[in-house]
Parts: C-alpha cells; structure tokens; sequence
C-alpha cells in the first residue's frame, strides 16, 4: 500500500455530492489519520451531461461501471446509488475483484446483507454500511464495537425523519396527517411518493440491520411486522397528551432467552422515556445492555453531508485494515440460531380508543371481558358524545401478552355495547404521575 489510496463512487447523488466533497475537504485530516492520502479516482453517473451541485472533473466521470471495477488502481468502491438489484451485482462483482465497498444503501443491506457479507468475507474484503442506519449518527459501530462486550437486549429507535417531522407537528401543533406531510414535502424532508416512509417500511428495513448486529443472528426483512402512520387520528395524540404520552414511530427490537422480535408500529410513549423528546426529522436509537443499562444514539438520521460523514468513516476504517493487513477479517458473524418468539410471549401495555354506547352498565361489561383474560386497567378515561348517544372510552392496559390482547379485541367487537374499536396502539414506559385505578371523565 502507497502513499495514496484510490476510492471510487458509484453515485454522484445528495451523499455521492458529499462524499466527494468530504474526501476534498478534509485532505489533511485524513493524512494525520491514515498517513497518507485518499484520492476519488472514478465517478459513476448516468448523466454526463447532468447539471450538478458540486464542481468535479468531467475526466473523473463515467457511465460505465467497469471502467471502476476493472481498474487495478481502485482500492475501494462506494456505493451511494440507491436501488437493489443493480447495486447487488456490481457488489458482489466488486468483491471478485477483491475491492472494498462501504455503502450507504440501507434497502440493499437489509435484503442482501448477509450474502454480501458472506460474498466479502470469501474474497478477504472488507464491507461496511454505517450510513445505512439513522445517517450520520454512530449507531453500527456503537453497538459492534462500543458495545461488543456486553449483551444487548433491547433496541428502540425513531429511525425515520420523514415520520417524526410529521408526528412532531401533529403533536405539537394539532396539525392534521395530511397538511403535516405536505409541509415535509414542501421542506424536503419527505419524498414526492412518501410511501416507504409513512408505512413504516423504511424505519423496518433499518430495524433489521439493528436486530441482526444487536443480537448476532439474521433478521429477515419479512420477519419484522410493521405499521406505519397514516391511519394516525388526532384525537388518539390528544389523548396520549392527557395521559402523559407522545405519539412516535418505533422501531423495536428485544432478545430475550434466545427469542427475537423485531416489529415498527406506531408506540405512544411516555414522556419520561428518552425517546420522547426527539422532535423533527431527528433520528435516535435506545440501546438498553445487561452490563450497561441505558444508553441512547441521537442526531441527525439524513441529509448529504451527516450521511457522507458516515460514509467516510467506514472508508477510514477500510484504509486502517489495509495498513494492518487485517482487510476481511473483522467481520462479527452471526452467533445464534434465530428463534422468533411467539405472541403469547410478547408483553407489552396497550391503549384502546372505543365508541361505546352510552348507557348503564356499558363500561362493567366492558370490564368483565377484560377481567376474563385477566386484564387490568392502569389508566381509564370516559366522556360522552352526547349527540350521538355515545360515550367514547379510552382504556390503557398493564402488561399483557399480545396473544391475549388480540384475542380480547375479538371478543371486544362482539360485544353488543360496543359501537366500534376506534383504534389501538402499543404503550412504551410509564408516566411521571401514577393515575392507577383513577377514571376521568372529560
């Protein structure tokens, strides 16, 4: 190895344009670290003709991907392209030819990662993906390296900026789902086709990434249930309000004994949880370890330069293994054989929004069926909708089993007093002020 290592990217996109910039900018500080130099020999576009945001050399573009991966000139590739199958191929490729790759492609990762890494670990290359998950914020290499002695149990994130921003203004500010997406769209937080985001599957692919170095086992991405925000009312925030939660979208996941879940559902939080106070299109994720208890992962989870700066630390990270002559050797492969645990053994407490009618009586029924799967209310809150004859009831639950829980909801929309399940959603953590056997009437 020379005094010069040579990267090529594949994408000149929002973080193409930043990684580029990065790798120039910071010539000196990569010098100090590395002890020698880090060149962007090639550059993969579609366009050539393209009017771009950053100034580089016409001669460092091309359209055709092997120029990069038949140059034996090229230590490492970066892959900012996006899409799957494509950049799956011209990966794997890439290892045949013993090249590194860092990427940022989170949708890729979490469908292919495992062969990828299998694929890299057979030609001795390395195969980094920190900018994958929540962008510039640290996450990966906390949990692989800053937290590889203990052993995690829990993982809980807001992985997703396009939801937060819109569940912070509906929360903060009343704003409807609708006018809060538009607003992230005008700012360009959310996309033209918001889709991927809004039904939770982007936050779920990253909630694969974490689970399968979390708790060294493959997660598969259809194994991770999800729920995404745009059946969200807000009259369910209103309520979380009064009962001392806020609404986000979560990413979950827990080992425990062996058993793995992994889901993303809208999670009314309490807002004495460390979560709960992260607003706008800021990413988090909560790691909770056996040895270390608490401890939580903030910052920005997009945007060209946050996510380039993860990029280019995995290409740090490469440089250092090529120098040590380590390259293809730190890979952590997975440990345990994966066991999904069963809906009977998930626990968890619930909110419950009904439409009931509003007679005597109503609510002891209602509370006989609960107490026939035995279970029991933390917090009660009842007001009545007078011009319909109806009383609206919002129930939270003590710890239940999901298995049980759904089962009472069927039996719940057979009862003839109840109108209508209006809605249902998983409660995480517990509020400041116990209201414990107390009913409220608004």
């Amino acid at each position: 190895m020379g005094e010069k290592v040579s990267v090529s990217i594949l994408g000149l996109g929002v973080v193409g344009s930043g990684v580029v910039k990065l790798i120039k900018d910071h010539q000196e500080e990569l010098a100090h670290r590395l002890g020698c130099s880090v060149h962007v020999k090639s550059v993969l576009v579609r366009d050539l003709e393209k009017a771009r945001d950053i100034t580089i050399e016409e001669t460092l573009l091309t359209t055709n991907p092997n120029d990069i991966l038949e140059d034996p000139e090229v230590d490492i590739i970066v892959e900012v392209m996006g899409g799957i199958e494509e950049s799956f191929q011209l990966i794997l490729k890439a290892f045949s030819v013993k090249k590194h790759v860092v990427t940022a492609n989170k949708d890729l990762v979490a469908l292919h990662g495992a062969e990828l890494q299998q694929a890299a670990d057979r030609n001795q290359c390395d195969f980094y993906y920190e900018a994958s998950v929540a962008g510039g914020i640290p996450i990966l290499r906390g949990i692989t390296d800053g937290l590889s002695s203990d052993r995690i149990q829990q993982v809980m994130g807001i992985v997703n900026g396009t939801t937060n921003y819109i569940l912070t203004k509906m929360n903060n500010e009343g704003v409807s789902y609708e006018n809060a997406l538009k607003e992230a769209q005008h700012l360009g937080f959310a996309e033209a086709d918001p889709t991927a985001d809004v039904e939770g599957l982007d936050a779920a692919r990253k909630m694969a990434i974490l689970g399968r170095l979390a708790f060294s086992t493959n997660i598969d991405l259809e194994e991770v249930e999800v729920a995404g925000i745009k059946n969200l009312e807000l009259e369910d925030l209103k309520y979380g309000e009064r009962l001392g939660y806020t609404m986000k979208l979560i990413g979950f996941a827990s080992c425990q004994d062996g058993e793995v879940e992994v889901n993303v559902q809208p999670t009314l939080l309490s807002k004495n949880h460390p979560l709960a106070d992260v607003k706008n299109e800021y990413n988090a994720v909560y790691v909770y370890g056996e040895a270390v208890g608490e401890t939580m992962f903030y910052g920005p989870g997009a945007g060209s330069l946050p996510t380039a700066t993860a990029v280019v630390s995995d290409l740090v990270t490469v440089i250092k293994n090529m120098k040590l002559g380590v390259s293809g050797h730190s890979t952590i492969k997975p440990r345990f054989k994966k066991e999904l645990k069963t809906a009977e053994k998930r626990m968890g407490q619930y909110y419950i929004r009904l439409h009931v009618k509003d007679e005597v009586g109503a609510f002891s029924t209602i509370s006989s069926l609960f107490n026939t799967f035995n279970i029991s209310f933390k917090r009660i809150l009842q007001t009545p909708i007078k011009k319909h004859e109806t009383a609206e009831i919002i129930l939270v639950t003590h710890q239940t089993s999901l298995a049980t829980f759904h089962a009472s909801l069927k039996d719940l929309k057979e009862l003839d007093v109840v109108q209508e399940i209006k809605s249902y959603y998983k409660v995480e953590g517990d509020v400041e002020r116990e209201m414990a056997g107390v009913t409220q009437t608004l």
